[in-house]
């Protein structure tokens, strides 16, 4: 199997609705590591959106294909530090908040 063309590249993404998890959606679908920050608890608010099955929106079942999520609480000193680890080996960062 031939090679994606953005395998070996890793975004780190800090999103939520809209575009942001739409066009990583996309970038991971071109091969790239996609990690997703979610809050403690709940998680992404695009997990509880509209339609559910067993409980998840499909809307997440999209939007969160091919991504890989971790939690930190950037409310807090040392979610802060993690996702700045994080960061630090990524080759892309993005975000969408307000």
């Amino acid at each position: 199997m031939s090679a994606k063309p953005l395998e070996g590249i890793r975004i780190l993404t800090l999103e939520q609705f809209g575009a942001g998890p739409y066009g990583t959606m996309f970038l991971a679908e071109l091969g790239a590591e996609v990690i997703k920050i979610e809050a403690p608890g709940e998680g992404d608010p695009l997990r509880k959106w509209r339609k559910l099955y067993e409980g998840t929106s499909l809307w997440w079942y999209v939007q969160a294909r091919n991504k890989k999520s971790v939690t930190a609480n950037l409310k807090h000193p040392e979610g802060r530090a993690f996702v700045r680890k994080l960061i630090a080996g990524a080759d892309i960062l993005v975000e969408n908040f307000r």
